[in-house]
């Protein structure tokens, strides 16, 4: 089978390679077959495995839907009676986690931090001391809006230090950026199937601590369908999801999964960081600015403002550069025009490469023409 590739340079999902895609044409399997049920053991094992987490603190629950999912789940199950929630918001993804707990009608704590630097930790920290019933602190590792990467290590030992626990919304580090979630002090992570492992869209997973689910039998159900314990029980009864699985997609993780070991952690980090660093010279050689600092973004996404220039118009070099297979992205950033270039997927600093030679065809194409080096 011959598949067209694309180079997706968009926050996910991501370039896969045709191993990935082809794992899914499998023959028709209900999911509740011992054989299928087999599948999933490991993957759980695995998925913790890549934050190295200790199998017998640390346990993965899958759930079927985008990465959303597992922040409306991790938000609305682990909140305890008398509890409030903490959210550091400091872009597109946080504000998502807000407006998840007010659709809750749980009680919020609410952190506005800058959209284009770190956080203040002591503004955090005077949160924390001044509000004891705070349940957990939620945070997002990496802002896919605009590139931030937050001090997360840093914020779960203040977390900790009062008493609370840690989410973290990992959704586009993970499986790239190495984590540790006993040393970066993360008690619940979570990522999607279509991001860091380059698997197919509608699997997710939330990575967290065995004791605070056990625990959390006895939280407040909010949901039926988002509730991580009865996922949690379930698996661990019958070793299948609550739900009908996303079968194909699993497969395809599966698949997925393997390819990630095969890489290696180090390896693939240094692969996004070469297709990184291969953006990087492109918008520096065409003169594009950057919405961020590079100091404190995470290296994975590179969110640009649209160029002032005459005639500059983003959906005709989107639709060239697609046109030619390369996808580009616009930015998240409210009332700031921008686009995004992502280092996700299966792509190297060759893509990247190709993909300026097109994106320059593209302005020329369009008569737009950019300043050049500063």
């Amino acid at each position: 089978m011959n598949v067209k590739r694309n180079v997706l340079l968009n926050p996910g999902p991501s370039t896969t390679t045709d191993t990935v895609k082809l794992a899914q044409v499998v023959p028709d399997i209900c999911p509740r077959e011992k054989e299928f049920a087999g599948i999933m053991a490991p993957m759980r094992e695995d998925l913790v495995r890549i934050v190295h987490g200790d199998p017998e603190e640390y346990t993965s629950v899958l759930f079927c839907g985008s990465g959303t999912i597992c922040i409306d789940v991790a938000l609305n199950s682990l909140l305890d009676e008398g509890k409030k929630a903490l959210v550091i918001n400091n872009g597109a993804y946080s504000q998502r986690a807000c407006d998840v707990c007010r659709y809750y009608g749980m009680p919020l704590i609410e952190v506005k931090q800058p959209l284009n630097d770190t956080p203040d930790l002591q503004v955090i920290e005077d949160a924390l001391r001044q509000n004891p019933d705070i349940g957990y602190v939620y945070v997002t590792y990496h802002e896919t809006g605009t590139g931030l990467l937050n001090p997360v290590r840093e914020i779960g030992a203040l977390a900790h230090r009062y008493g609370a626990f840690l989410i973290s919304d990992t959704t586009s580090a993970y499986a790239m950026i190495p984590i540790n979630v006993s040393e970066d002090n993360i008690d619940f992570c979570m990522a999607s199937a279509q991001k860091g492992i380059m698997g197919m869209t509608g699997l997710s997973y939330i990575i967290g601590r065995r004791d605070i689910i056990e625990r959390s039998r006895n939280f407040p159900k909010r949901s039926y369908y988002c509730n991580l314990y009865m996922q949690y029980e379930f698996f661990e009864k019958t070793g299948e999801m609550h739900f009908t699985p996303p079968v194909q997609t699993i497969y395809a993780a599966r698949q997925a999964l393997r390819e990630y070991f095969e890489e290696g952690e180090e390896a693939k980090w240094a692969r996004h960081q070469r297709v990184m660093a291969a953006i990087r010279r492109g918008i520096d050689e065409l003169g594009l600015k950057e919405a961020l600092p590079r100091s404190v973004q995470a290296g994975l996404v590179a969110a640009i403002d649209y160029p002032d220039v005459p005639g500059w118009d983003f959906e005709k070099v989107h639709d060239y550069c697609y046109e030619r297979g390369f996808t580009i992205y616009p930015g998240k950033i409210d009332g700031r025009g921008g686009f995004r270039l992502c280092a996700l997927g299966a792509i190297d600093e060759q893509d990247i490469t190709d993909f300026w030679a097109v994106f320059k065809e593209a302005l020329k194409a369009n008569g737009i023409k950019l300043p050049g080096p500063a």
